[in-house]
């Protein structure tokens, strides 16, 4: 082996040691809050941090999905919220995205960019004006003022938009020779060729709607239809707060979030990879 050779190697040995280091930096407050969660409040703040308990106590996790209204309410109801919010973005930026990509009208470069620029607009500014027309339409305090707003994306768009770009244009024109329309060629070309794409999109908006906070609080009053971001907030009170069960109840939430990235790990990169989003 020659020296340059030798250099190449050690370089790759301290750049994986580096990224390993900073790892496990950033797994240190996960560990901390799975190790909190089998505690009770005295042995939380004991110093210095006791990685590992003593006792495994899951009075906890007993409180959080026992308690006077279960952890599961609250979880029900951020599955089904989500789940459309998810479904609704992957149907609405796919189609959004193939006309963007592929399909030609009038203005549709200028089109694209003003709805790209609204990308720029604080959520914050949309709370008053939104809580207006729900309440106007009668469906504050319901789950669909929280799902229908969820359900169209500019991120997916973009997103969608950009893997639409890449797929060859001889494709497309050898199924018009062919006959085939608009939709099918969507549906039946297209679309199956972007899962990595469209997986990327599920997990950010899986993650983003999941962990959605601000408008829950603004358009749900109901104890019954809070979300899990809402739920936790239900373990404070005139008294201080239960850290403790804050910490098993977020365990709990976090589990869906690191199954699904998981599951679709090797599709994410893929499509990150392929839409232009690298850093």
């Amino acid at each position: 082996m020659n020296k340059r050779s030798t250099y190449l190697v050690a370089a790759k040995i301290s750049i994986t040691a580096v990224f390993l280091l900073i790892g496990i930096v950033m797994l240190l407050p996960f560990i901390w809050m799975l190790s909190a969660s089998f505690k009770n409040t005295s042995e939380l703040f004991r110093y210095p941090i006791e990685w590992i308990p003593d006792t495994l106590n899951t009075a906890n996790y007993e409180k959080v999905w026992n308690g006077a209204v279960s952890f599961g309410v609250y979880y029900k109801n951020s599955v089904k919220i989500t789940f459309f919010q998810v479904l609704g973005s992957l149907i609405t930026s796919s189609m959004a995205g193939y006309a963007f990509a592929k399909l030609r009208f009038r203005g549709k470069e200028t089109i694209f960019l003003l709805y790209l620029a609204t990308m720029i607009i604080p959520a914050q500014v949309f709370f008053v004006p939104r809580f207006i027309l729900f309440d106007s339409l009668g469906m504050v305090n319901t789950h669909l003022a929280i799902i229908l707003p969820g359900m169209f994306t500019v991120l997916g768009t973009f997103i969608m938009r950009q893997f639409f770009s890449t797929l060859p244009g001889e494709l497309l024109e050898a199924a018009r020779v062919d006959g085939v329309g608009y939709w099918r060629m969507f549906w039946q070309i297209c679309l199956p060729l972007t899962k990595p794409a469209l997986v990327t999109l599920l997990i950010l908006t899986f993650t983003w709607h999941w962990n959605e906070y601000e408008n829950p609080l603004i358009l749900l009053r109901d104890r019954n239809l809070f979300t899990i971001p809402l739920g936790l907030t239900t373990f404070t009170d005139e008294n201080g707060t239960d850290y403790p069960l804050i910490m098993a109840a977020s365990v709990s939430a976090l589990a869906p979030l690191v199954l699904v990235v998981t599951v679709f790990q090797r599709w994410f990169v893929e499509g990150i990879a392929s839409t232009g989003l690298k850093g």
